[in-house]
């Protein structure tokens, strides 16, 4: 396998919010808590050590192995579950949403830099133990969001009606899904695994919870991943405190706010991810997930006809603490309360909200981990390697913008030069002097030399892209080969991890691709990774 690296701020694809991020801008210093080095993990495990209480060590491991009870648990798992009992013992966490065979690709990306940063912890730090977690997105309810994954260009949909947290629907349906794929998959051994995968998944599970955690169990069980589903009344009872706080005080609106006007002072291009409301709660119930609101001092659930008083919503807390379910802004601060955690590995988006909520973490008391830019790949196949070499077609130039990309390729391979600079260079000097000689006669001529040559500038301009464009079509066999090879590795224009699906590249790789990923991504070494496999 050959690996081949650029920084993630010559992709042209991540915000400069995280490329600032990423070289340690100053001015986002206080957005952060520990920048993710190897290092700064020392500190991280001291102050995690001193938060975390023994009591919700052991909640958290009844709750797991109650989750996993009719899963078959590999050893280096079921070791790993049962090590967050120790006190030496700390989590590296990623979270996803359920989408439907995995979505994305990056998902994979995600739980591979997860994994790998917990290995090269416990390199550095072997007295301590670090377990790689993937906190399933039960409670979301955008199922319109995870109902579907892309294979090879094609759109695979589950279609029914949803309502309520997606972790509960039900699969029915699937198998309808699983017969229209198998249709596109062939009859290779590789096909034959994916398809029993899916079936496993979705078609012998009832709900869409049971089958993701089931799928990423199967993929990653050789690793030791544990797979956290907070949708779990014992360990929503450990965020009773935080609940309330939430909703009597709106700690979250308050904090949140006043970082969200804070980071645009910073600069006025960072994109704000989330905007909190006053109460960042919803109410979880039986095919119901629906926000929670204060309204002249009642407390109201949208779209029902539920309503609290305060002291009748801090005794439903107490009851019924499941049903109070985190919405964006709040979730992870859940996930803190709850795992002995050192890191959260995400994507740019989901980097750029924690970003926001360092303030709120130091309102109410919780340890902010450390954020580390997951793994972001691209795949290229021999042969497609083979193509950009023939080509000359650099890591740099693939990842330009379409446009860009032909024109700079066609500049290059062209045989007549294609760039008028200096006619214009030569035109700027021919004015130059004419204005001079404006100057010394009449100066209301200064005004028609300077349109003038304006004018004529423009002229060249246009002269010069309809020569572009006639080169364009000079040369359309190169354009064309150079549009399909891009828009194999982009598809719809979009970065490969971001609109392919893992089994289009299990088909072709099988069951070597994870250990392939796992050999090969370094977490901490802050570049995107381009891999010929």
């Amino acid at each position: 396998m050959q690996q081949e690296y650029i920084p993630f701020r010559a992709t042209g694809y991540f915000s400069s919010l995280i490329c600032d991020y990423l070289d340690e801008k100053d001015e986002l210093k206080s957005f952060y808590h520990r920048f993710p080095s190897i290092d700064n993990f020392k500190s991280q495990i001291e102050e995690k050590k001193q938060s975390v209480q023994v009591q919700s060590r052991i909640t958290l491991v009844n709750a797991l192995k109650q989750q996993y009870q009719n899963l078959k648990v590999s050893e280096s798992t079921s070791h790993n579950i049962e090590s967050l009992n120790s006190e030496n013992t700390f989590t590296i966490t990623t979270g996803h949403q359920l989408n439907l065979f995995t979505g994305p690709l990056y998902f994979l990306y995600k739980i591979v830099s997860t994994i790998n940063l917990t290995n090269q912890l416990k390199e550095v730090y072997p007295e301590y133990n670090f377990v790689p977690v993937y906190w399933m997105a039960t409670e979301d309810h955008d199922f319109e969001e995870i109902n579907y994954f892309n294979f090879k260009g094609k759109k695979f949909q589950w279609n029914k009606k949803a309502s309520g947290a997606v972790g509960e629907l039900s699969t029915e349906g699937l198998d309808e899904v699983l017969k229209l794929f198998s249709q596109d998959l062939g009859s290779s051994n590789n096909a034959k695994d994916l398809k029993q995968l899916f079936k496993n998944a979705y078609v012998n599970h009832t709900n869409l919870a049971d089958a993701t955690r089931y799928l990423a169990n199967e993929l990653f069980k050789n690793y030791g991943l544990v797979i956290v589903d907070a949708n779990e009344a014992s360990l929503k009872h450990m965020f009773i405190p935080y609940v309330e706080k939430e909703l009597l005080n709106q700690v979250s609106y308050k904090t949140v706010s006043a970082s969200n006007d804070s980071l645009t002072q910073v600069d006025d291009s960072y994109k704000i991810q989330v905007n909190p409301r006053e109460i960042n709660l919803f109410y979880l119930n039986k095919n119901l997930r629906e926000r929670i609101v204060l309204e002249d001092d009642v407390y109201k659930v949208l779209n029902t006809q539920i309503v609290w008083s305060k002291s009748e919503i801090e005794k439903e807390l107490k009851d019924h603490p499941e049903r109070f379910s985190p919405n964006v802004i709040m979730r992870p601060l859940y996930q803190e309360v709850i795992l002995p955690n050192l890191c959260y590995i995400g994507g740019g988006g989901e980097l750029a909200y924690w970003m926001q909520l360092k303030s709120y973490f130091e309102a109410v008391g919780v340890s902010f981990p450390i954020l580390l830019l997951r793994n972001s790949v691209l795949i290229k196949t021999e042969k497609q390697s083979k193509k950009l070499q023939n080509l000359h077609i650099s890591d740099e130039d693939i990842f330009l913008k379409r446009n860009s990309f032909i024109n700079k390729k066609v500049r290059e391979i062209s045989n007549i030069d294609l760039s008028f600079a200096s006619q214009k260079e030569y035109l700027k000097a021919q004015f130059e002097d004419l204005l001079t000689l404006a100057e010394q006669t009449d100066k209301s001529f200064i005004g028609a030399v300077k349109a003038q040559e304006k004018k004529q500038q423009k002229g060249l301009e246009k002269l010069e892209k309809r020569l572009l464009k006639a080169q364009k079509k000079a040369l359309s066999d190169e354009v064309s080969r150079m549009t399909e090879l891009q828009n194999e590795l982009f598809p719809n224009r979009s970065l490969q991890e971001r609109n392919a699906n893992f089994s289009e590249f299990y088909l072709e790789y099988g069951q070597s691709l994870i250990p392939r990923l796992i050999e090969n991504l370094k977490p901490l070494d802050g570049e995107f990774s381009i891999l010929t496999i």
